[in-house]
C-alpha cells in the first residue's frame, strides 16, 4: 500500500471570482466537465486543488495554505508577473535557508499558496 497524491481542500467565498483567478492569472483548467454546487476542482499539470464554499469566511482571519513544488521556479514566477498576479509582501522569489527557492501569493480569499524549487 502507498499513498499516490494529495488534493488540498481550500475555501473559497465566490466560487465565480476563485475560479476566474486560478484558471486566468494562474493557469489552471477544470477537473472534469460537472459543475458541483459549492464545490469547485482545479487542475494544473501533476497537481488539484479542491475549494469549498466558505461565503462568511473573513479573509483576514483565513489560514489555508498549501505549499506547491514545480521544477522551475524562475518561468513559474515570469508567468505569474506577466499575468499581473500580486506578490505576496513576505514573499518574494529568494533563496530560503532550508535549500528552497521560494515565493508565495495570496489568493481571493487569502489563502496562501508558496511555489517551491530546489536549488
Amino acid at each position: 500500500m502507498k499513498l499516490t497524491a494529495i488534493h488540498p481542500k481550500l475555501p473559497m467565498r465566490n466560487k465565480t471570482i476563485t475560479k476566474d483567478f486560478y484558471l486566468h492569472k494562474l493557469g489552471f483548467s477544470l477537473c472534469g466537465p460537472v459543475d458541483y454546487d459549492g464545490y469547485l476542482m482545479l487542475k494544473k499539470d501533476h497537481i488539484e486543488i479542491h475549494f469549498f464554499e466558505f461565503q462568511e469566511l473573513p479573509p483576514e482571519e483565513n489560514y489555508g495554505m498549501v505549499y506547491i513544488r514545480t521544477d522551475d521556479i524562475d518561468c513559474l514566477y515570469q508567468s505569474f508577473q506577466e499575468n499581473n498576479v500580486e506578490i505576496h509582501p513576505n514573499g518574494k522569489l529568494e533563496m530560503k535557508p532550508w535549500g528552497q527557492r521560494e515565493f508565495s501569493i495570496l489568493d481571493p480569499d487569502s489563502n496562501l499558496l508558496t511555489f517551491g524549487a530546489d536549488a
